[in-house]
């Protein structure tokens, strides 16, 4: 977490506590605006911190400077933990549960005299919570599912934050002189969009060495890994497994080095590892001993062709033969960044340096999509702001030469509507439909909601369409299936949201989607210049469900997504 980061989130914690305690309420939001000051900041916190350039950022007082000082010389604020020994234990959880804020969590802890999570669990169990005046038994319901989120969560990490650590291991393999090969397997090698463990299968020159230098690096902090962190668990002849731990918030993820001084072993244990389970089982039941020296010559020996280690998955084997090809989807075959966000709505950088950034790259065309006007919580753009872009957007395609389309990521409004009316909509050359509000309504609700905006001749794509935030936001409630054959039925292509913290449409619908002749749009939604490479994680969770260059989108070339354009309305489109 970088410091920002901390900081922000240690303003944000410090105001809920403050509140929850009924203090001054002018502290409260000194430190509420804090929090917003200090993720819209341009720039590295510790080198304005460093330089001292933040005593002169509007907002942050002496008493925010303090915090932040403590937390870049000791890692925390002192301050903030004498602030949480004042409150009982547990409080601060309940205030990671979705739909709880401060003063309902007051309620409970006041009414019901607790304050773990455990008793909140228990409360609701015994229908206790419901009793309470403002709560009932649909919100005890709700309180109770976001209980067993959170516990799950606390086992599984994002797929950004696995790549961070698996690439920090990986470096420090490359200096044990006892490696020949390593490869990353299990989940992470699979893409899966959340991850439990860390696998790492490697070839050796001796078995005992490697457990020399692994027991003497300096991996995850300044010591090297503790004797009572390793433990050693069976395997073939001549291969040994070590388990260690890498921190993660609040638990250890688990971290495996299967080493063996066989390649032959290694290609088999890379297969057996790299999963699925029903891969494994396929394997195993046909009997057969596999000797070979490459990971293909499993797949030989099975009758099989080579799968691609993202789609061994059970999706695949139910999936029509047709489908079953390997993706051969990759960042070189994207021609247009679609679907990303400027400083006109909540992106932090202008129109002209994302536009730099995306010809910098492998893009030969882009469609701006900033908010839509409802979203009042994201600086949507009111309609005189959308004229005062589009004079803009025809300067920077001008200036860099490059293709800018002008679009909108439009609110789909609670009855289904768009967030323009019909004579407007025809400024925008590429419509995203999103929902970004009300997630609580019923599954005929939602999905008759998403569906009228899918039927909406301007509508080009349907955005994140569950609206799950991974490890933080179920879906919605929605018949999934439902709004995929409207999306093909409408020829709306459907989002692959390639943000670490969304990868929505989930992977295991793909098939399904494809299935129906539907058209995918992976996009990183970037808010910046650095998001634009999050599109990667979206291809990766792509390429689980088979999904080919000829099915996406950005993939078209110009002509041909200028074609996809004007295929329902008549658009004015100069390039």
């Amino acid at each position: 977490m970088s410091l920002k980061e901390k900081v922000a989130e240690t303003f944000d914690s410090f105001a809920d506590i403050l509140e929850f305690k009924g203090d001054n309420p002018f502290k409260i939001n000194a430190f509420r605006n804090g929090a917003a000051i200090i993720r819209d900041l341009e720039g590295d916190l510790e080198e304005m911190v460093g330089e001292g350039s933040i005593k002169n950022v509007k907002g942050i007082g002496k008493g925010l400077l303090a915090v932040i000082y403590d937390i870049q010389d000791k890692g925390y604020s002192a301050d903030y933990e004498n602030l949480i020994a004042e409150i009982p234990p547990g409080i601060l959880d309940f205030m990671n549960i979705n739909g709880l804020g401060v003063k309902k969590v007051k309620i409970i802890h006041d009414s019901l005299g607790i304050s773990s999570m455990e008793e909140l669990e228990l409360a609701c169990k015994s229908n206790r919570l419901a009793a309470v005046k403002g709560f009932g038994e649909k919100t005890q319901k709700a309180i109770l599912d976001e209980i067993e989120r959170i516990k799950s969560a606390k086992n599984f990490t994002l797929l950004d934050d696995a790549k961070k650590k698996n690439d920090l291991i990986l470096t420090a393999l490359e200096e044990f002189n006892s490696i020949k090969k390593v490869q990353p397997s299990a989940e992470y090698r699979r893409s899966l969009e959340v991850i439990s463990k860390l696998e790492f299968v490697i070839f050796v020159t001796s078995i005992e060495e490697f457990t020399k230098e692994l027991k003497s690096h300096y991996f995850f902090d300044d010591s090297p890994i503790a004797e009572d962190c390793l433990v050693e668990t069976g395997g073939l002849s001549k291969t040994i497994s070590y388990k260690c731990f890498m921190l993660k918030d609040e638990y250890y993820i688990p971290v495996y080095f299967i080493c063996t001084e066989s390649l032959r072993d290694y290609e088999n244990l890379l297969f057996f590892t790299t999963g699925s389970p029903e891969f494994i089982k396929m394997a195993e039941a046909s009997g057969k001993v596999f000797n070979t020296e490459h990971e293909s010559g499993i797949f030989t020996a099975l009758n099989m062709s080579v799968v691609i280690p993202e789609m061994r998955e059970k999706e695949y084997f139910s999936a029509p033969e047709n489908l079953r090809k390997n993706s051969e989807l990759g960042i070189l075959d994207f021609r247009g960044l679609l679907h990303f966000h400027t400083g006109y709505s909540d992106g932090k950088n202008t129109l002209g340096e994302m536009a730099q950034a995306a010809k910098d790259g492998v893009f030969t065309y882009l469609a701006v999509c900033d908010h839509s006007k409802s979203a009042f919580y994201a600086n949507g753009l009111s309609e005189a702001r959308v004229l005062e872009q589009k004079k803009e957007i025809e300067r920077v395609s001008r200036e860099l030469d490059i293709p800018v389309f002008h679009g909108v990521e439009s609110d789909i409004l609670k009855d289904g509507e768009l967030d323009y009316d019909e004579g407007f909509m025809k400024n925008f050359q590429f419509v995203v439909a999103s929902v970004h509000s009300r997630f609580k309504l019923s599954e005929a609700e939602m999905t008759s909601r998403i569906i009228k905006a899918v039927e909406n001749p301007n509508t080009d794509l349907l955005g994140h369409p569950t609206g799950r935030l991974l490890l933080q936001r179920s879906p919605y409630h929605l018949d999934i299936k439902k709004v995929i054959d409207a999306c093909a039925g409408n020829s709306v292509a459907i989002e692959i949201n390639a943000s670490p913290n969304r990868l929505d449409l989930d992977w295991r619908m793909i098939y399904y989607a494809r299935e129906k002749g539907c058209l995918f749009s992976i996009n990183p939604d970037a808010h910046s210049i650095l998001g634009i490479d999050e599109i990667n994680y979206g291809i990766s969770v792509a390429r689980k469900g088979g999904l080919q260059p000829e099915e996406v989108i950005n993939c078209m070339d110009l002509e041909d997504f200028r074609k996809f354009l004007t295929r329902k309305v008549k658009r004015e489109i100069s390039y």
